[in-house]
């Protein structure tokens, strides 16, 4: 299991460090993306990928099962993510979130047959979406260059070390069986992507140029969360903003759920 996690770790760092040296041969005008050649490759990459194997094994996915079944496959890996944004939440100086998100998980688990039924929205128990790359943020670490990682997707350099840090942490990940891992591992892949089969098209007609429209929508939607939905209009945290809100929160993450794991 360790030596699974520290491959995935190498594979990042490489990634990583490649980004670096390619930053000086493959710079762009804009200033949050300066390997933009480098970006765009990596972006191509996972969009064939995305295209040849797991855009149709998701397809497939949603047309044969049920929509109750997917909404509880959907609910069972939210239950299980809780449990990490809670400990972010406490992290990030937010108890009264965090509490609500061990609350979610507790009456969930148990009320909701292991999360498959979200039980904890329908008290009114708010679903919070938070990450160690939000944590740093929170915290003043500031974006740094974007980057697109094969098979993660779009990312910060911020993000991309938080990344790091939520794959180390993530509870699927650390299932000693393997086979049972990799078919938890490959499920939450598959439901993740079918939930974003619907914005594909929506990206498709209102992007002149795809990989700008995620980057942009990928970056905004990235400081709304830091800043709980309401970024100021300059940002801190990366020395810029323009005061607009994330109005597209979901409209950056097709690419990237689709190579996240």
């Amino acid at each position: 299991m360790k030596t699974g996690i520290t491959r995935q770790f190498s594979k990042l760092a490489l990634v990583v460090a490649a980004a670096g040296l390619l930053g000086g041969c493959a710079t762009s005008g804009n200033p949050k993306d300066p390997i933009e050649g480098f970006n765009r490759a990596m972006f191509g990459f996972n969009e064939g990928l995305d295209k040849v194997i797991i855009k149709p094994v998701a397809t497939g996915y949603e047309a044969v099962l049920p929509d109750p079944i997917q909404t509880g496959v959907a609910n069972f890996f939210s239950n299980i993510a809780d449990l990490m944004i809670g400990v972010n939440n406490l992290l990030q100086g937010k108890p009264a979130q965090a509490a609500s998100d061990a609350g979610r998980v507790l009456v969930n688990t148990t009320m909701g047959f292991l999360g498959i039924i979200d039980v904890a929205s329908s008290m009114g128990m708010e679903k919070h979406e938070e990450d160690v790359g939000q944590t740093f943020g929170r915290w003043g670490m500031s974006d740094g260059a974007y980057v697109v990682l094969p098979f993660f997707g779009p990312r910060t350099a911020r993000d991309t070390i938080g990344l790091a840090f939520d794959v180390y942490t993530d509870p699927v990940a650390h299932v000693d069986h393997i086979p049972t891992r990799n078919v938890l591992l490959t499920t939450r892949l598959i439901s993740d992507r079918a939930e974003f089969l619907k914005a594909d098209k929506v990206i498709e007609e209102a992007a002149l140029d795809k990989y700008s429209y995620v980057r942009d929508a990928y970056l905004q939607r990235r400081r709304s969360l830091i800043h709980d939905g309401n970024p100021p209009k300059f940002d801190p945290y990366s020395g810029s903003g323009d005061g607009k809100s994330a109005d597209a929160q979901g409209e950056g993450s097709t690419a990237q759920v689709a190579a996240r794991n």
